[in-house]
């Protein structure tokens, strides 16, 4: 009974305390902030087995002053769920989304009817999570991620290491040219498409801890867009698929885009707000 008091009292302590910032769901946060740096299951917390130490007490207070500053939840834990991998994230690196994941699940759900072995390009890997969740399921396709930013990269090698996936091959370097003279399968991405006048309005959180690079999609939000389907079509096999995350409100313009650069069989996907969130097309 005085380890549950205890560990309730810690609980209440720090909901209390990520409450004071107006912060929403606290108490899941807190759940979730202190289940995640003593890096266990949330269940634990109400096991009745939990014993905290000093140390993990200042581990807990120094973790729930970073989240009041506005530092994002994963940052502080380091890592976080992506379709069953565990992917660490950090400082330099974007923080997956669940529109990300609903990306990887749709290339997934295609790569299961399609005979044979298959190969697949990540452009914009970030930590690899999409190349990675592709590759754990198919252990014989070939898989390419690309990412231009150290760190991301970094992240994307230590991910592929901890997670003990071999099947994907990672490049640093700008969209195609680490992978000239290559052809895909199917081509993925998740590039930056934030306005550039849209990223000072972001959520602190956003804004503030994770990476520019990674978000700003330039005055438009569509240069990377155009980027990639103008560079798609000589890395795709015959009537191969690409496959993007796109904003909220970016489906016209991608579909004219796609549709300039010579795409058929266009199709929009919606994310779990019923958002045109991701764009499908096959080349010609």
């Amino acid at each position: 009974m005085g380890r549950e008091k205890e560990i309730h009292k810690i609980l209440n302590q720090v909901t209390a305390l990520l409450k004071s910032c107006s912060m929403d769901n606290p108490s899941k946060e807190a759940e979730a902030l202190i289940a995640g740096v003593l890096d266990i299951d949330t269940s634990v917390l109400y096991s009745g087995s939990l014993i905290i130490s000093d140390q993990q007490m200042d581990t807990i207070s120094s973790a729930a002053e970073r989240r009041l500053k506005g530092e994002p939840l994963q940052y502080i834990i380091g890592h976080l769920d992506f379709l069953g991998l565990k992917i660490k994230v950090g400082d330099g690196v974007l923080i997956p989304r669940p529109e990300t994941e609903l990306l990887a699940e749709k290339v997934i759900e295609y790569l299961k009817i399609k005979a044979g072995p298959v190969s697949v390009l990540d452009l914009c890997t970030g930590s690899g999570c999409i190349a990675l969740a592709i590759a754990s399921h198919f252990p014989n396709a070939d898989v390419c991620g690309v990412e231009q930013s150290d760190a991301a990269f970094r992240y994307a090698i230590a991910n592929a290491d901890s997670n003990d996936i071999c099947n994907v091959r990672f490049f640093k370097g700008d969209l195609f040219s680490p992978v000239e003279g290559e052809k895909f399968d199917v081509i993925v991405s998740n590039p930056p498409y934030i306005r550039t006048k849209d990223i000072s309005g972001l959520q602190r959180e956003i804004r503030d801890y994770e990476p520019v690079g990674a978000l700003d999609g330039g005055e438009d939000g569509l240069v990377f867009y155009r980027r990639i389907f103008s560079g798609a079509k000589e890395y795709l096999k015959p009537s191969g698929l690409l496959v993007l995350e796109i904003g909220h409100d970016q489906s016209d313009d991608i579909r004219k885009i796609a549709l300039d650069n010579g795409f058929i069989d266009i199709a929009f996907h919606k994310d779990y707000s019923a958002i045109e969130r991701i764009f499908w097309g096959f080349s010609a």
